[in-house]
């Protein structure tokens, strides 16, 4: 993946000024993530539908949280 230029930071950034959180960044095929506090490091990238069945995994059963689809493209 190029590099992103739409990196966004986690909703669940924290307390205080948020910079302790992870930013993602996507397009059609792959999704990027990077630690906010060390951007120039390593970044980990993953086709679309293993990180979209990632987090699916990662939710509760009684999960209402739907705004993933997004990144199915």
């Amino acid at each position: 993946m190029d590099t992103p230029d739409n990196w966004r930071k986690s909703s669940y950034s924290g307390p205080g000024d948020g910079d302790s959180c992870v930013e993602m960044a996507n397009n059609r095929t792959q999704v990027a993530l990077r630690d906010s506090k060390a951007p120039a490091r390593a970044t980990l990238t993953f086709p679309t539908g293993a990180f979209v069945t990632f987090i699916d995994a990662l939710k509760p059963a009684h999960s209402t949280v739907t705004d993933f689809a997004r990144f199915r493209g």
